[in-house]
């Protein structure tokens, strides 16, 4: 049953209901390439969690590659890589195969093969302007809580950059170690932002806190 009269009538899909930043990320079993997975599991790891639109394509085997280039930093940083499609394990296992055959690169990390569509719609990844039987390109951030820190969609069209992953995992952990935020362009070793004062007293402390300030609410420091 439609909820919105406007939705009946014109006949238009419901809008997929995403999982919301801030929140536990919705808990799932599935199989995978590396046997049955379960995101709990991860707890006390990050996890970068992908999806990707069909085994055996273009553009994805090019983003496999490159997921697996930076898989060892990931893993550096306290996270695990996992991939998912709507692919069967079998395919995926073919494809991971295929992948080492005949472009010289091991995918080290699972595939989830969720077939029903069932993680997928959770995540949000079945896009009805994309494709209703394939995922988007998506990237989810889960912590080491299992809360959902961050995400992003791509097109079918167009792979993801791959350092922007790196950068947006090493900008979370550094506001959870810090008690920071980022600016715009961040890199590791830049100065971060200081939270913005709550109180006359604290506006009045930055004074002497040795902050780079360009304003009484935005001020800077080196880690």
């Amino acid at each position: 049953m439609c909820d919105d009269l406007k939705d009946c009538c014109s006949g238009a899909a419901p809008a997929a209901t995403l999982p919301g930043l801030g929140q536990p990320a919705p808990d799932f079993l599935a199989d995978s390439t590396h046997g049955p997975l379960r995101l709990s599991d991860y707890r006390g790891r990050w996890v970068v969690m992908f999806s990707h639109p069909a085994d055996f394509t273009p553009v994805c085997t090019t983003e496999f590659m490159a997921f697996a280039e930076i898989a060892d930093e990931l893993k550096s940083l306290n996270s695990e890589l996992i991939g998912l499609s709507v692919d069967s394990v079998s395919a995926h296992l073919a494809w991971v195969r295929a992948i080492k055959e005949k472009m010289g690169v091991e995918i080290p990390f699972p595939i989830i093969a969720d077939l029903e569509m069932k993680v997928a719609k959770v995540y949000g990844m079945i896009q009805p302007g994309q494709s209703s039987t394939a995922a988007v390109r998506a990237v989810f951030f889960i912590d080491d809580k299992g809360i959902l820190r961050g995400m992003f969609y791509y097109p079918l069209t167009n792979g993801r950059y791959m350092p922007e992953i790196v950068r947006l995992l090493k900008a979370f952990q550094t506001t959870d170690a810090h008690g920071v935020a980022t600016p715009a362009n961040w890199q590791p070793g830049d100065k971060v932002v200081v939270p913005a004062p709550k109180t006359v007293a604290e506006m009045a402390a930055r004074d002497k806190a040795g902050l780079e300030c360009r304003d009484w609410y935005l001020c800077f420091k080196s880690l």
